[in-house]
């Protein structure tokens, strides 16, 4: 893990210079002189940004986009890119019941008291009109991702077949030579093949399930008739990211790359304009901030989050160090949620994190603690665990590290990451450290340090719940949501198979991350707000520069763009509003 430098008590009551000279052109885009003005400045070229960008030019407003990277996309381009929009037109197509009273009502019970209603309101009345609006003015469509359930589908107003989305087939041919500044993909789809979100549950199990092999083929028979057409297809965050961008392209809006943020400029108590590297640009009208959150800022992650952190856990963009945050709480933004993040159970990789899902919930995997001991539904929402991983670290019971055990049969049966069935893992995941196997349970319980008649002692009691298809200790395989990433063909319980075949296998386990979900507090119009409630004029947020809609848990499968996406449109449509400018098409 990587070291964390202490934080400085002054770090957040350093101002930074304004006046920063014109250093070059940004990629694509050269502005036009030192000092620049729009309408509206969006700091950031990720969902929440672009969304938020192309709102507001349809909206009759000039705007620009500022962007730290050299390529857009942001962490959206690097993710699945599924969408949590309950009510929205794609979903209510495909036949989904929802309803806004469903949606309020389970909303509501996810997040609790930690959001105010009025916001959850507002994201629940605006994603839908969202959605429609980026259809209408850009080539994003969407697909219902069928029977991704809801996390907590028992709640009430909880949907078992789903509410999700993800962006359909995207031809890349339509950004020209923009398509190469698209931040790559946190794990490319294979060469050849067409897949979509929805598909890697399948894929997964390819080798053991009809349904699999279908899947497999179709996602090779869709690359090969892109293939045909001449197209570049992309799909999950590169379509979403590419999809957004076409738009902008269509709307004339610039996007300046290479350009951080440096600050925010405030005249008369109104946040005016930002000083970015390349200059100062003015604002008429508002500043939407979509810069993401900071997950990259060692200082930021020791002063706010819970120990043992890092930056080198997170699969967010390597850009995402806090500067908006920063900015924003210099001018007197107020701040929510900064103690916590987009977690789920990640494998420290030598090259990178690797993201947990369908593999702990495999029947024949099992995940224990310091002591050997099981201490979660390995099935559970994947912030859930995390948050155990935390609440329960003591010294006595440690729990970060965890540990996934597997099987050979395991092994035998399922895609692990990107390794196929059957073909041996990488050695220099065991080099690392990250992968350990051993012919005996007693002998890999030695290996990764816990006690070996305790983690036995595990294995025997959780291969009896296997048998009987009832985990008495720990209910997983009852909800609908633990079911999806399973094997349907083992029985009695799709979620539970023995742990029997050596060699075994340990896989560590840290808290990982999809990004940071603290930031500015907002209000339900998008607006950033003081400690006092009191707005700060002219500035908003979106994403992950903002405290989460979500508070502290995970409504389903895309509870964070779908709300980036969303608040990035509201602050947009709130500026044009107080413009005067009239309702977009």
């Amino acid at each position: 893990m990587e070291s964390v430098a202490p934080s400085s008590p002054s770090r957040r009551s350093l101002l930074v210079a304004g006046g920063i000279l014109m250093t070059g052109a940004a990629l694509g885009q050269t502005p036009a002189a030192a000092d620049t003005e729009y309408d509206v400045v969006v700091v950031g070229a990720g969902a929440a940004g672009m969304t938020a960008a192309l709102t507001a030019a349809k909206r009759g407003l000039s705007v620009v986009v500022i962007e730290k990277a050299p390529t857009f996309g942001g962490s959206a381009a690097r993710s699945g890119a599924g969408i949590w929009i309950p009510n929205n037109e794609v979903i209510l197509a495909a036949g989904v019941p929802d309803t806004p009273a469903k949606a309020a009502a389970y909303l509501a019970r996810v997040v609790g008291d930690t959001v105010p209603l009025a916001r959850q309101q507002a994201f629940l009345t605006a994603g839908p009109n969202m959605i429609s609006f980026v259809m209408r003015n850009s080539p994003l469509r969407f697909r219902f991702m069928q029977g991704y359930s809801d996390y907590y589908p028992e709640f009430p107003g909880g949907m078992p077949g789903g509410r999700s989305i993800e962006p359909d087939q995207f031809d890349g041919n339509i950004l020209g030579a923009e398509l190469a500044r698209l931040n790559p993909s946190y794990i490319p789809v294979p060469a050849g093949m067409v897949v979509f979100s929805a598909d890697y549950k399948w894929l997964t199990l390819s080798l053991v399930n009809g349904k699999g092999l279908e899947v497999a083929t179709a996602c090779l028979l869709r690359g090969t008739q892109a293939a045909l057409r001449g197209e570049k297809p992309l799909t999950m965050g590169q379509a979403l990211a590419g999809g957004l961008r076409a738009g902008l392209l269509a709307a004339g809006v610039p996007v300046w790359l290479n350009t951080p943020l440096r600050d925010l400029r405030v005249e008369s108590g109104r946040v005016t304009g930002v000083v970015s590297s390349k200059g100062l640009v003015k604002a008429r009208h508002g500043v939407i901030v979509g810069s993401g959150g900071f997950e990259h800022s060692a200082a930021m992650r020791a002063e706010f989050q819970r120990q043992p952190i890092g930056t080198s856990w997170t699969v967010g963009a390597k850009e995402n160090t806090g500067a908006g945050i920063e900015a924003g709480e210099r001018v007197g933004a107020a701040l929510d949620l900064m103690e916590d993040a987009w977690w789920g159970p990640a494998i420290p990789l030598p090259d990178e994190p690797y993201f947990c899902l369908a593999e702990r919930t495999l029947p024949g995997s099992v995940m224990v603690n310091g002591n050997g001991v099981r201490f979660a539904n390995e099935g559970a929402p994947y912030s859930d665990v995390v948050h155990i991983m935390y609440d329960r670290n003591t010294p006595s019971a440690p729990h970060i590290p965890a540990w996934l055990i597997t099987d050979q049969n395991y092994r035998n049966r399922y895609l692990f990451k990107d390794i196929a069935p059957l073909l041996p893992l990488p050695d220099s995941w065991y080099d690392s450290g990250a992968v350990h196997k051993a012919w005996t349970v007693e002998q890999l319980a030695e290996k990764i340090g816990v006690p070996p008649t305790a983690l036995r002692g595990t294995i025997n009691r959780f291969n009896t719940f296997a048998q009987n298809g009832k985990d008495l200790d720990f209910h997983r395989g009852d909800s609908v949501y633990d079911r999806y990433y399973t094997d349907p063909s083992v029985k009695p319980n799709p979620c539970l198979a023995p742990l029997w075949l050596p060699p075994f296998y340990a896989f560590k386990i840290v808290p990982g991350d999809l990004g940071t979900k603290g930031g500015m507090r907002t209000d339900a119009r998008a607006r950033v707000l003081r400690v006092d409630g009191s707005v700060v004029p002219g500035l908003y947020a979106a994403g992950n520069a903002s405290g989460a809609v979500m508070g502290h848990s995970y409504a389903g499968a895309g509870s964070t763009l779908g709300p980036a996406m969303t608040f990035g449109y509201v602050a947009a449509n709130d500026i044009a509003d107080a413009a005067g400018r009239p309702t977009a098409g």
